[in-house]
């Protein structure tokens, strides 16, 4: 499929923006642009506005591919599209630091399913199919730096029907853990930390609510699939060295590889179910190669490899 001019110039202006390669456009327009094609199809056969759920583990590229596929969406097939992030829907730091005291404290650290206020989560895409001029529509935003849900009066708002929600997280229709699975720790923090199992499985029935209220709403979802965790611990220290070099040696926010493991080691249970389970579930499937590039796309029942 060719591409207006027009969507070349902004294709063009992201990448610069996000210091991607020059040749990050091959990407564009042999991976995502396809991606892009069955959004458009799976838009065209419902009326309502369609919810797209993008699955993948730290690091893997959710946002980046988002953020094309809006583009494309919106100067290609002239669809109103949104992006979302679940990372956008966590519970404010004073609710999470009473979440830590009441049921663990391995909760007072944001991103395991519990420490999201799903609810907001719910009314939000609710809010986006069917928000107009008269009915506008505020989306959260939360300020990683200082660990909090921004005032609501910096939400941006959306005031115009809405075609297409790209709506990503880390943690989107991961699988359930069994019982069995639950008795059994995964790492060291689990271990030492939650020996008792009350931090996972409350996060693991907290989880199921996830799917009843708002993973199972979605009619599309789009996996990101990474060689193997080792390489999220391996992508997700390169983007700490680069926050290293952005922000000098002396940046307390910078994690050392030990912080590091501690921190990734949160996610380990729920990433590896992903990585096991959703290749198998999911509508659209990218492979990612260990130089973390785009080698395959299964689209339902048609498979594309990389020439």
């Amino acid at each position: 499929m060719s591409i207006s001019n027009a969507l070349q110039q902004v294709l063009q202006q992201e990448i610069h923006k996000r210091s991607l390669p020059d040749n990050f456009m091959h990407t564009v327009l042999h991976w995502y642009l396809p991606v892009a094609e069955q959004i458009m199809l799976a838009k065209k056969n419902t009326q309502q506005t369609l919810l797209v759920s993008f699955n993948g583990s730290q690091g893997s590229g959710k946002s980046t591919i988002t953020a094309f596929l809006r583009l494309i969406l919106i100067h290609q097939f002239e669809f109103n599209t949104v992006e979302v992030s679940i990372d956008d829907f966590y519970l404010t730091h004073h609710d999470r630091q009473q979440l830590a005291k009441n049921i663990h404290p391995l909760f007072a650290t944001r991103g395991v399913p519990g420490t999201h206020d799903i609810q907001l989560a719910v009314n939000t895409i609710n809010c986006l199919r069917s928000c107009t001029q008269q009915s506008p529509c505020a989306v959260p935003q939360f300020d990683k730096a200082i660990d909090d849900r921004k005032p609501e009066a910096q939400w941006p708002l959306v005031n115009e029907p809405v075609d297409v929600i790209l709506f990503e997280g880390w943690c989107n229709h991961a699988p359930l853990s069994t019982a069995a699975q639950l008795e059994q720790p995964v790492n060291d923090l689990e271990r030492n930390e939650d020996a008792e199992g009350i931090w996972r499985s409350y996060s693991n029935r907290q989880l199921a609510e996830y799917h009843r209220l708002l993973f199972d709403r979605a009619e599309l979802l789009i996996h990101l699939k990474v060689p193997s965790f080792e390489k999220v611990y391996e992508w997700r220290g390169l983007q700490e060295k680069k926050l290293e070099k952005d922000a000098g040696v002396d940046n307390h926010a910078v994690m050392n590889e030990q912080q590091l493991q501690r921190f990734i080691q949160h996610y380990e249970r729920i990433t590896r179910l992903c990585l096991q389970q959703l290749p198998e579930l999911a509508d659209i499937v990218l492979t990612l190669n260990d130089q973390h590039a785009i080698e395959s796309i299964l689209l339902k029942s048609s498979e594309c490899e990389n020439v």
